[in-house]
């Protein structure tokens, strides 16, 4: 599977100076990203489809790097309302920071649409990474690192059942000790780095759902195969058949770069109950 697969973040075009780029922050769960080039049809759609895959994530918020794009007539500017609103429609709530010049087009464009009062633009990234370190942190955030080692699963797992059983998540334990499970084994054969575990709790009541992150070195993001038919069916062995079973189970999963390496999430909600 490819970047451009609904499940995966990567760049959306052949150059950097053509592109539209996310990565993740292992350690804060903020996500940057990052607009290169003139802004048109192509670029719209792409960066629609890019903040799309943050939100999915859920992160704990999302810098949105406009200095280097080119829209001298702002009209990228209603996408970027669009996803503040998308992130502070979540369940906790999604800061959004626009990055922008002051004197920028986009800027002022944003400011005349009322930006301000909801919507806080920023002159650097720095001062957005500033602002947002700690502001969404999640109360309810398990770490666990972990070798390259397949058999460093049950471990995950076991994280898994506590956190679910201390958040009252029992039901959601199965599905989630699953997912885990293939993603950290995917881990440690593909990437065969360090791996890092993030496990968190998102929303409440009937929406409450288990948030599922693992970090490792590898830079190439995962890809699905297809299964292989032989005499007794699909093997049950070819590479990326386990991203087919997080794919099952989950609610919703994806992978996107992180620095030094990349992540692989999944979040684990309730199911609708079928009719009776």
């Amino acid at each position: 599977m490819s970047a451009g697969s609904p499940h995966l973040i990567g760049w959306s075009g052949d150059a950097v100076a053509d592109s539209v780029l996310a990565v993740i922050d292992a350690d804060t769960a903020v996500i940057e990203l990052s607009v290169w080039g003139g802004w048109d049809r192509r670029r719209s759609v792409q960066a629609r489809t890019v903040l799309d895959k943050c939100l999915a994530e859920h992160p704990t918020g999302v810098i949105v790097d406009l200095h280097r794009l080119r829209d001298p007539h702002a009209v990228s500017a209603p996408l970027w309302l669009t996803a503040c609103a998308q992130g502070a429609a979540l369940q906790p709530p999604v800061a959004v920071a626009v990055c922008v010049p002051a004197n920028a087009p986009v800027a002022r464009r944003l400011r005349r649409l009322g930006a301000r009062d909801w919507l806080v633009l920023y002159a650097t990234v720095s001062q957005a990474r500033a602002a947002l370190a700690g502001r969404n942190a999640l109360p309810d955030r398990l770490h666990l690192a972990l070798p390259p080692d397949p058999a460093a699963a049950m471990q995950a797992r076991s994280l898994v059942s506590d956190a679910c059983a201390g958040w009252g998540l029992g039901h959601l334990c199965e599905r989630a000790r699953l997912v885990i499970s293939e993603l950290v084994v995917n881990a440690a054969e593909h990437a065969g780095t360090d791996i890092e575990v993030v496990v968190s709790s998102r929303g409440s009541g009937p929406a409450a759902a288990v948030h599922l992150a693992v970090y490792d070195g590898d830079l190439v993001l995962p890809r699905v195969c297809d299964p292989v038919p032989g005499p007794l069916g699909p093997s049950l062995v070819d590479r990326g058949l386990g991203l087919r079973i997080v794919g099952s189970a989950a609610s919703a999963w994806g992978a996107l770069p992180a620095r030094g390496g990349k992540l692989v999430w999944a979040i684990i909600r309730s199911r609708p109950e079928a009719p009776s």
